[in-house]
């Protein structure tokens, strides 16, 4: 019995230590796109899709709604997961890694040209195809998860100014496709539901003038503005980010004091290991067997991959260079440029956001299988020369766990909700 006892204790144990490790969001998250793949190239692939089609319906009185699973999952699950983008968000140009220009600069530079280089390699390989042309937005973004996953697997060889710098870039590319999404994938406008919305988003307004420190009123407002901007034509993720920008924010208080911080904290291990674990597995699926030439080396699948491996490592290594050599910004302390370059590579690691892009660039099966090609050869591309060059970097200088800072920023323990999560 007390063998039985010590080795649950040792279960228990390595289970937290996972979980609390950086790393640990990033497997996760891979584990869930590779059982989408097995079972999508198995006998059970009929299965999966009928799961994924499952109808699933909401009606209170006259208002319903009705969707199948997928879209529950990428209309429902994901608004939660920009709910805690958006307040990352906040909470760095607040008081964060992006609140002061000098701050700032080198990552809203370097996300700038990772985002515009992948998008012109895209459109320079689809413009004889206006049809494909819908998906330039797909190679523009970062998936923090997987890239600080691969940075983690390196331990505290990788100097902290690195892990924060890559922090802000991917923040700042977040909201870059907030907007994205916002003006360029927004269908026809209900202007009389969207009305209802901005009554809902004046609510939230008064409350956080009132300086109203409850979550619950934030929250119930938040879900009907939800459910407004669902029916509205304007892509229902975005009440999310909308939702976080009036979560209450105490400057300079504790965590358990300030009810963004509060909700952040609780919410963070949510999403890392529910949300977008579940939407890798609805959307990497993608059969092999059924794939045709143009899903291999069509413009779609090669001007995403292109994108993400070769546009993302030009945009941000190049635009970085060039303030750096033009005095418009530094390298953060301790930091060289091959680490630069390794980071930069590590930047075209899509997944999770470009899946998503993709699924609202694209509503046809064959194209979807392209897009999921095209994302998953950039991202492993991707990842695998990231690691190499700052495994190679992390050889030739010794780094204290702790050095290093950005632009004089403290370096925190915890880099951000969703960049490493403890148990406590």
């Amino acid at each position: 019995m007390k063998a039985v006892l010590t080795r649950n204790v040792s279960i228990r144990r390595g289970a937290q230590a996972f979980f609390a490790h950086e790393a640990a969001g990033g497997i996760v998250l891979m584990a869930a796109a590779a059982v989408a793949l097995a079972l999508d190239n198995s006998p059970l692939s009929g299965l999966y899709g009928m799961l994924l089609s499952t109808p699933v319906v909401v009606q209170v009185g006259a208002l319903a709604i009705d969707k199948p699973l997928l879209l529950w999952i990428n209309d429902g699950l994901m608004a939660v997961f920009f709910f805690l983008v958006g307040l990352e968000i906040k909470r760095e140009i607040v008081e964060g890694r992006l609140s002061s220009l000098q701050k700032a600069a080198l990552p809203v530079l370097a996300a700038i040209g990772g985002m515009a280089v992948p998008a012109m390699i895209y459109v320079a390989l689809n413009s004889g195809n206006p049809e494909a042309l819908n998906g330039w937005a797909v190679p523009t973004a970062t998936d923090i998860a997987f890239a600080l996953g691969v940075l983690a697997l390196l331990g505290s060889r990788v100097p902290s100014a690195l892990k924060v710098f890559l922090l802000a870039l991917a923040i700042i590319d977040d909201l870059g496709a907030i907007v994205i999404i916002a003006v360029f994938y927004t269908s026809q406008l209900s202007l009389g539901v969207l009305a209802v919305a901005a009554v809902g988003i004046s609510v939230l307004a008064y409350l956080n003038y009132r300086g109203v420190q409850h979550l619950a009123p934030y929250l119930l407002t938040g879900l009907v503005i939800w459910v407004c901007v669902l029916k509205s034509g304007v892509h229902a993720t975005l009440a999310g980010v909308v939702v976080a920008l009036f979560i209450p924010l105490n400057k300079g208080a504790e965590r358990s004091a300030s009810p963004l911080k509060r909700i952040e904290h609780g919410l963070a291990p949510w999403v890392v290991f529910g949300v977008m674990p579940v939407f890798a597995f609805a959307n990497a699926g993608v059969s092999l067997l059924d794939l045709s030439m143009d899903d291999l080396v069509g413009g779609i699948p090669l001007g995403i991959a292109a994108g993400l491996f070769l546009g993302k490592q030009l945009g941000v290594f190049g635009i970085v260079w060039a303030a750096v050599r033009l005095g418009i910004a530094r390298l953060p302390d301790g930091v060289g440029w091959l680490e630069i370059y390794g980071i930069s590579v590590l930047a075209g690691i899509g997944f999770t956001m470009s899946l998503f892009i993709g699924t609202l660039a694209f509503s046809s099966p064959e194209h979807a299988a392209a897009v999921r090609v095209g994302v998953l050869a950039g991202s492993i591309a991707s990842a695998a020369l990231g690691y190499a060059i700052l495994r190679h970097a992390s050889r030739r200088t010794v780094v204290k766990p702790d050095s290093g800072s950005f632009k004089g920023t403290a370096i925190p323990a915890r880099g951000g909700a969703m960049a490493s999560l403890d148990p406590g």
